[in-house]
This record gives C-alpha cells, sequence and structure tokens, in this order.
C-alpha cells in the first residue's frame, strides 16, 4: 500500500487570487511549462472557459472574459506567452507605482483618555512663544483635559494639581504654569431637542379633537330638527 504525504496550506505556495482556487492557479502554472506554443494556447483558452463555467451567474456580465484573461496573466506573474482575444490589452503593473504604507499616528498610551488632539495642542503650545498668549492657550488646553478626565472616569476625583502634572508629563516637563492658576470647569451643554415635529403632533390632534367636536355638533343638531 503506497502511502501519500499530506500537503498542507502552510507549505504551499501563495494563493494569488482566491476567487478562482488552487486549482486554476495550478493549471495556469503548468500551462507556462508547455513547450508547443500551439498546445499551450489551446490549453490557456481551456482554462478560461473553467473559469468561466465556474461563475455561471456572471455569463451576462460585460467584459467578464476580458477580466478573466487579465487574471490569468497576473497568476502566472506575467511570464505566459499566449496571444490574449482581440481588444483584451494586458499590461504588467509597474513596481513604481507601490503605494507606500500609511504611518500609523502615535500617541502616550498613558495619557489616551485625553485623545490624540489633546497631544497635538501641547505640541501646538511648545513651538509658541513664551508669554500671556502662550499661558492662556494652556490654560485652555488644561480645562478641556479636566472636561475629559471627568468623562473618562466620573467616579475619580480630579483636581488642578492632576491636570497641571499631566500637562508637564505630555510636555517633558517644558509647560510649567503657576501654582495659583485654575482650570475652569468646561461643561458640555447637548443641543435641544428639535421640537417642530411634537408641535406639529400636538397640531395635528387638536385638529383631530376639533373636528370630532364639531361631527358630534352637527349630530346633536339633526336629531334635535326630526323630533
Amino acid at each position: 500500500m503506497q502511502l501519500y504525504a499530506l500537503e498542507y496550506n502552510s507549505e504551499r505556495e501563495n494563493l494569488i487570487i482566491s476567487e478562482h482556487g488552487r486549482h486554476v492557479q495550478k493549471l495556469i502554472n503548468h500551462a507556462i511549462t508547455i513547450e508547443d506554443r500551439s498546445k499551450r494556447q489551446r490549453f490557456v483558452e481551456s482554462v478560461v472557459n473553467l473559469m468561466h463555467q465556474m461563475n455561471p451567474q456572471t455569463k451576462n456580465v460585460a467584459e467578464y472574459k476580458e477580466r478573466l484573461w487579465k487574471h490569468v496573466f497576473r497568476i502566472s506573474d506575467y511570464k505566459l506567452d499566449v496571444d490574449a482575444p482581440e481588444g483584451v490589452l494586458i499590461t504588467k503593473p509597474s513596481e513604481d507605482k507601490r503605494v507606500a504604507n500609511l504611518g500609523y499616528p502615535k500617541m502616550e498610551k498613558r495619557f489616551r483618555h485625553y485623545g490624540r488632539n489633546v497631544q497635538e495642542l501641547v505640541r501646538k503650545a511648545l513651538t509658541m512663544e513664551i508669554g500671556e498668549k502662550r499661558d492662556a492657550f494652556v490654560e485652555i488646553i488644561g480645562s478641556y483635559m479636566k472636561l475629559a478626565y471627568r468623562t473618562w472616569n466620573r467616579e475619580h476625583y480630579v483636581n488642578d494639581e492632576i491636570i497641571m502634572a499631566d500637562l508637564r508629563a505630555l510636555s517633558k516637563g517644558e509647560l510649567v504654569m503657576s501654582d495659583d492658576i485654575t482650570f475652569n470647569n468646561l461643561k458640555y451643554t447637548p443641543p435641544k431637542p428639535h421640537n417642530r415635529g411634537r408641535n406639529q403632533g400636538n397640531k395635528n390632534r387638536n385638529n383631530r379633537n376639533s373636528n370630532s367636536r364639531n361631527s358630534n355638533n352637527r349630530n346633536n343638531n339633526r336629531n334635535r330638527n326630526r323630533k
């Protein structure tokens, strides 16, 4: 009895386009090894037809076969020497057009409850000239930090000393305020609900009640006239 070694996905080559599966990728890789060009052309055309049959719901989709031919060349890493149908333009993407990785904004983990904008404001304050204008700007930052701290932890008491200590830590000791400074307690006032719909509903109910009363009065008048 002959035993075959199991093939794990971790040991296989990367799947270029998972939409078509690994077997289609193996067929395309096999097509690269076919030496006779005419046989290779017929083989690839059969693979494209197979890919089309695997997705019958897309038979009426325009330009779907053109998309399949582009996928075939992409899976083969553009090493496949065959002729694409007329009108299908195959172009290998330039490596220079790769999008650079976007840097993720860094922030102090200890002060995440203040948010990244507060840390940006602290950096802005460090670029300002020392004076009354910077002190007023730092006072606004501290007042907002006090509000953010209370929103983050309502059960924990926060005073100006805690805010000033965090300001010094965020600015690496460069923002030092006088001891007599006080940070105002900013309050968040939610917008008032729009009463237009409520007033309109009350108006409609009043109209219905008025119409009901008028209808009852007309019925009573008819009954009196009949008597």
